[in-house]
């Protein structure tokens, strides 16, 4: 009788609180998790302690892929390792390339399909996390994408005061966590990070209006859910992480109200990644 063999992907994510499969909320590894099932590849999850993190990377051998500003660096999830390449890939847009180029004619077809993708924020903030900044791409189309993925990242991160405080941290280190959060935000407690009343009112319309532009973009094909209708994208991955995070960590109130956002269209986007959101 043969052995089963484990998958040869290995995704690495961050642990929240048991159970980890509901909890686990992070955009950037809900982007790349989305991309492994839309590809259909099989893989397994290693769940990563967020005070393990640098740790396990340095380990793997993968580099930290951004900087906080003062220069040191900023060890963050997802990670993935596929043994078939030997490959080691550090970044949630690196993963949906790689799988691409790797894994072309897997499961529902093209991450990359070529499509206008306009959305704009401008911002002058200091944020939370470091944005993933990517290397200029000779691929036009991909420069497209991870321009994309910087704009949708800067809108919402410009408004985690909304999230910060539903994070589902372990019991068992959470303290910690929150210690390193107020530590990086330069705050003197955790309870700084807080946003209430009417400060939360104004902040919930200032989110409400940076994603209408956005939402136009989902209403040009009539036949939706996706940006290009029927057909999805890793675009609307991007996009669909950042939902998922909203759904755990925001007051249900709240995740009502972003749900039915601009004729509900990012509602019906995160229904329809349900297809995608197994976690293995």
């Amino acid at each position: 009788m043969e052995t089963p063999t484990s998958p040869a992907i290995v995704f690495y994510d961050i642990a929240f609180r048991p159970p980890l499969a509901e909890s686990t909320c992070a955009p950037n590894p809900w982007k790349a998790r989305y991309a492994l099932n839309f590809k259909g590849v099989p893989y397994t999850t290693e769940w990563v302690q967020m005070s393990e993190i640098s740790k396990v990377r340095r380990t793997v051998g993968a580099p930290a892929s951004r900087k906080f500003a003062d220069g040191s660096d900023y060890y963050t999830l997802p990670m993935l390792t596929d043994s078939t390449t030997n490959s080691i890939i550090g970044d949630s847009f690196d993963i949906a390339a790689y799988l691409q180029k790797t894994y072309s004619v897997s499961g529902a077809g093209d991450l990359f399909p070529a499509q206008t993708l306009d959305f704009v924020y401008e911002h002058d903030l200091a944020l939370f996390a470091p944005l993933s900044v990517r290397a200029a791409d000779a691929d036009d189309n991909l420069r497209a994408y991870a321009q994309f993925n910087t704009h949708v990242d800067a809108a919402v991160s410009a408004h985690v005061p909304l999230l910060a405080h539903g994070l589902p941290f372990d019991p068992a280190t959470a303290e910690t966590i929150r210690a390193e959060f107020v530590r990086r935000a330069g705050v003197a407690s955790w309870d700084d990070l807080a946003i209430r009343g009417e400060a939360r009112a104004k902040m919930m319309d200032s989110l409400c209006a940076t994603l209408a532009p956005l939402a136009e973009m989902f209403n040009r094909d009539a036949a939706g859910p996706f940006l290009l209708g029927r057909r999805a994208s890793y675009a609307d991955l991007i996009v669909g992480g950042w939902l998922r995070m909203m759904s755990v960590t925001m007051p249900p109130e709240e995740w009502v109200d972003v749900r039915a956002w601009h004729g509900s269209v990012f509602g019906r986007l995160h229904e329809a990644l349900e297809e995608y959101a197994e976690v293995p």
